[in-house]
């Protein structure tokens, strides 16, 4: 074979390997996040091992331990009060916890898995949504998978990594039992509501609050934020919480940028209106918020929104459910005007609301 032609043969071989490599990262977008080999075991026998996803996260889930002045007659000393989890988000050393970590603490320290401990800045926190960003200066900081077009879905294979009771790294394995267990701002006129919780029956315990929710891939799914306890002296197990990854991101952004979060206010509580009543107020096919509580000081009630109104619309679009509702207001910039339709003794009415910014949980830690 002449120079040339093996030239272009193997040009050809290469080419046609590009195109099949191609195909198959189409055909199977899982091989991008794990080696050919990994991916094809489990194609034949099912995932038999997450230690691929561990080692993807672990190193990116750290232990966070607070320390508060205790004040007595002599001096004052510094103490320690709580522990919990975090995780590395970018090279630039943010790091996202729960706020209830580190809401009373006066030194925030940060243990990374290679052994480096590090002091943590406050860079700003999230009481509706229990979030909270730390700052940590480093070298090559291991950062956890991110998939910005990641979907949870019911069913979904994850894994907790945390720091429970101290005991060190802990990965637990489970599903998501559910997800959107509640709107994205609070659902009371001065509530203090938890926003948009995937549930989880992966083991969330003591000082995994903070830590990753992860998928088979090790990507970031959550974070872990609280386990469900139905009575005083009662233990529930397999009903845990966490933050999705989108809103956690979204909310980490928005503290970097203002060192606070800005959502839309209108002071109000609602209830999603079950087919009896939608029958009783004639509402036919349509969708809506029955008010049930009002903030007299409110931006509703000064537009002259009242209690047992039922809001339709929010600019023209129907509002599919409280929820729903919630979160665009909440999204609304403070300031803008939004024109509600609602139905109130049979009639419909339009009111427009200037939206005002929801600063009650904006205080001094």
């Amino acid at each position: 074979m002449r120079l040339p032609s093996l030239i272009t043969f193997f040009l050809q071989a290469a080419a046609f390997g590009t195109l099949m490599a191609l195909l198959l990262l189409l055909l199977f977008p899982q091989l991008k996040n794990q080696p050919f080999e990994h991916w094809w075991r489990n194609q034949q026998v099912g995932i038999s091992s997450f230690s691929y996803a561990a080692n993807r996260a672990g190193p990116a889930v750290v232990n966070i331990y607070t320390r508060s002045f205790q004040h007595d007659k002599q001096a004052p000393q510094l103490s320690a009060t709580s522990l919990g989890s975090g995780v590395i988000m970018s090279k630039k050393g943010y790091v996202l916890t729960n706020y209830h970590v580190i809401a009373d603490a006066d030194q925030v320290i940060v243990a990374l898995q290679d052994g480096r401990i590090l002091n943590g800045e406050v860079i700003g926190f999230d009481v509706p949504t229990d979030l909270a960003v730390l700052k940590i200066t480093a070298e090559q900081l291991p950062v956890i998978p991110q998939d910005n077009e990641l979907a949870p879905q019911v069913g979904d294979i994850v894994l907790a990594i945390g720091n429970p009771y101290n005991v060190g790294q802990t990965i637990t394995q489970g599903i998501i039992s559910a997800t959107g267990r509640a709107g994205l701002s609070s659902m009371g006129p001065d509530s203090n509501g938890r926003q948009d919780l995937l549930q989880t029956d992966a083991a969330i315990n003591a000082g995994n609050s903070g830590g990753a929710l992860i998928n088979v891939y090790g990507e970031i799914v959550g974070i872990n934020t609280a386990s469900f306890q139905s009575l005083a002296h009662q233990e529930s197990y397999g009903i845990n919480f966490a933050i999705p990854y989108a809103l956690a991101d979204r909310i980490m952004q928005e503290l970097i940028s203002h060192g606070r979060v800005i959502r839309g206010y209108l002071g109000i509580s609602g209830a999603d209106i079950p087919p009896m009543m939608a029958q009783l107020l004639k509402m036919g096919k349509r969708t809506g918020l029955f008010v049930e509580g009002l903030n007299e000081q409110g931006p509703a009630a000064k537009a002259g929104i009242k209690k047992e109104d039922v809001l339709l619309k929010i600019n023209d679009q129907p509002i599919l459910n409280t929820r729903h509702a919630m979160d665009k207001v909440a999204e609304t910039h403070p300031g803008d005007v939004i024109n509600i339709t609602l139905l109130r003794d049979g009639k419909l009415l339009t009111l427009p609301i200037t939206v005002e910014e929801d600063n009650r949980f904006q205080r001094l830690r």
